[in-house]
């Protein structure tokens, strides 16, 4: 007995993706799924990855009261949250979408909400072998040591179950061949296979992979899809926590330099998942960027510099030792140097801020020169407001310009100077105190 296969570009896609285990083991008041890879939260990546592979639906199994994780969900069109109130084996989880299983869908994909390094490649291969007439896929990795594992048991080339490690004789444990997990099922017999799956088996649990037995049983095919064992590995600690975070790093590290930047040392730069470099962007050793960075072409990013959400126009330097916080616009040429904190700030094509400086909740002109130490003083306490510097202007070192405020075009601030009141266009501004010098003054002695 068959399914009948339907063209790929026909099929419609459900993923049920598992996101409702406490992740004890993280010893977090995080829900484990939360946990950030690469700037964004574990289930965030399997979302997107599913999504990319076809999934028109999303239901996510979620620990009940869990808004912090729905919020995650809803950033994700097509997706729903289910709550799962008792853990009973993945089966019974699955279950607990169970309107949306009924609702229909030509394949239906299991996934997990803490396996992150499984890509959207992957699970299009996962769902392929549906559109060929598999009523089940499963996905599955051969491992040196497959202690702790289900296996995936094989007959004259047909997969004929999974058995739980606890539930495998001495001769399945020897088989190397382990499931990950993962799963597609026909969608219209993925309902009636996950209902009938009981629990007579060591730990008392629902087992999703016993839908291959039921499956096999009733006569249908179950196909078997490989995948490297790195890329199957679930995260349950901070320990594989930070292994799949070195892997996610050395993924992106590799597609921006085969894009065309250059990354002196990569092994440490840490990018996000988002991170966009351009074509002959160098970044010296030790940057990091949080997520929404787009760095334009031929920018020099040097060393110890932090970015978050900022976008940086073609030809921009910064650093070393810069920051640059939510909101930093750099245009076309400008200039940010050492110890220079950069916030909510549109700094203009060709403009400098080169030394010890802060410049937030502002607007810097085209080809504007801040000297060192200016810092635009926008908060009063209860209220931020902001500074504008025209283009050209001129602000002398150790400066401070309290907002709001205006320095315009072309305009000179002396170097010590507070600036509260506007200075005109091509105008000197000096606020500071007149200096007092007292000829032959003697230094006192002691009595």
């Amino acid at each position: 007995m068959t399914v009948t296969p339907k063209p790929a570009e026909a099929r419609s896609l459900l993923a049920v993706v598992l996101a409702a285990g406490k992740g004890t083991r993280m010893r977090s008041a995080l829900p484990k799924v939360l946990h950030p890879l690469a700037g964004r939260p574990m289930l965030a990546h399997v979302l997107a990855a599913v999504a990319e592979a076809g999934a028109g639906r999303i239901a996510v199994v979620v620990e009940p009261g869990r808004d912090d994780v729905a919020r995650v969900v809803s950033g994700f069109p097509g997706a729903e949250t289910y709550p799962q109130a008792e853990r009973l084996g993945t089966a019974h989880a699955v279950l607990a979408a169970r309107d949306a299983l009924a609702a229909g869908a030509d394949d239906v994909m299991v996934a997990f909400g803490d396996t992150p390094l499984i890509g959207p490649e992957t699970y299009a291969r996962l769902r392929a072998p549906l559109g060929q007439g598999a009523a089940v896929a499963v996905l599955a990795f051969e491992s040196e040591n497959p202690t702790g594992y289900g296996r995936v048991l094989v007959e004259d080339g047909r997969v004929t179950a999974i058995r739980e490690e606890k539930d495998a004789s001495e001769a399945e444990r020897r088989v190397t061949l382990c499931n990950a997990g993962l799963m597609a099922l026909s969608g219209s017999l993925a309902l009636g296979l996950l209902e009938r799956i009981g629990n007579a088996n060591a730990s008392g649990e629902y087992y999703l992979p016993d839908a291959v037995a039921l499956a096999v049983a009733d006569g249908h095919r179950v196909a078997v899809v490989p995948v490297a064992e790195a890329e199957a590995q679930g995260v349950n600690d901070r320990v594989q926590l930070s292994l799949a975070e070195a892997a996610v790093q050395t993924r992106l590290r590799r597609r921006a330099m085969l894009g065309g930047a250059t990354l002196i040392a990569p092994e440490t730069v840490f990018l996000s998942h988002d991170t966009v470099l351009g074509r002959d962007v160098v970044v010296e050793p030790h940057v990091v960027f949080g997520p929404g960075v787009s760095v334009g072409d031929g920018c020099t990013l040097h060393a110890f510099s932090h970015l978050e959400q900022a976008r940086l126009a073609p030809g921009v330097q910064i650093g070393p030792y810069a920051r640059l916080r939510p909101g930093a616009v750099l245009e076309q040429g400008a200039r940010i140097g050492n110890f220079v904190e950069v916030k909510n700030a549109a700094i203009g094509a060709g403009a400098k801020v080169n030394h010890l400086s802060y410049v937030g909740d502002a607007e810097v002109g085209e080809g504007a020169n801040l000297g060192a130490g200016t810092i635009t003083c926008n908060y009063d306490g209860a209220n931020k407001h902001r500074t504008v510097i025209g283009p050209g202007a001129f602000v002398g070192s150790n400066s401070a310009l309290v907002a709001p405020v205006t320095v315009g075009a072309g305009a000179f601030v002396g170097s010590g100077s507070v600036i509260t009141d506007d200075v005109p266009p091509g105008s000197l501004a000096i606020g500071r105190g007149r200096q007092v010098t007292k000829t032959g003054w003697a230094k006192p002695t002691k009595g």
